[in-house]
């Protein structure tokens, strides 16, 4: 499969280093995930940094260009993870798919807030919805690719590709509201039970789940 060059070509899919943010929209994320996008104000995000109201419209026009920025930097560091996993599997639709499932979890299982902000994807203009959205087909669209190659290949069965994607991915946007990284599971245990349970889901074969299971 062709893949399209990630924002950020360099980055260790296995590690998804933390982002890094302007003191302005580090403030602004720890506002998001505590009161929303409604219901944070502007003057609140600039009590936090320290600032006037007049210096935080000096960098970003307004707080829909704060969210934008914050989730455009979320969807470009998750989607190229995801492409620097597959690209690693050098065309095996089967280890592709499952190097993808493991970035996808690696980042929601260790950016937390940053992950959590996909939910206001609603409270984005248009305008902005749509490249987000755009950026995030991608990632989509990949995996979904992956999973079509391994049925063609017998590797994988399952009779709707494009569903099962869709629930995979949603159950994996869903690990930021209940994982805790000082919990019992480590990021790595998470990744184990969350790659087992894709392998199911896409009904591996035997020999594919022995795999699996020594990754």
């Amino acid at each position: 499969m062709e893949l399209p060059e990630p924002a950020e070509p360099g980055v260790d899919w296995r590690k998804s280093p933390p982002l890094e943010l302007t003191p302005i929209l580090a403030a602004s994320l720890d506002a998001f995930y505590e009161h929303g996008y409604h219901g944070t104000t502007v003057r609140d995000i600039a009590r936090r940094v320290g600032a006037t109201v007049p210096a935080l419209y000096y960098h970003h026009e307004n707080k829909q260009e704060i969210l934008f920025a914050l989730m455009d930097a979320a969807i470009d560091r998750s989607s190229s993870m995801t492409l620097v996993a597959v690209a690693e599997a050098e065309g095996q639709p089967v280890d592709a798919f499952f190097n993808g499932v493991e970035a996808l979890v690696r980042f929601m299982a260790t950016s937390g807030k940053v992950a959590y902000l996909d939910a206001e994807i609603r409270c984005l203009t248009s305008e902005n919805r749509e490249t987000y959205a755009r950026k995030r087909a991608v990632v989509e669209r990949l995996m979904l690719a992956c999973v079509e190659e391994a049925v063609a290949s017998g590797d994988f069965a399952v009779s709707s590709p494009r569903v099962m994607s869709r629930a995979l991915l949603g159950m994996i946007q869903g690990i930021p509201v209940w994982y805790n990284p000082a919990g019992a599971l480590a990021v790595d245990d998470v990744v184990t039970e969350y790659v087992d349970i894709a392998a199911h889901m896409v009904g591996a074969t035997p020999e594919v789940l022995g795999r699996v299971r020594l990754r």
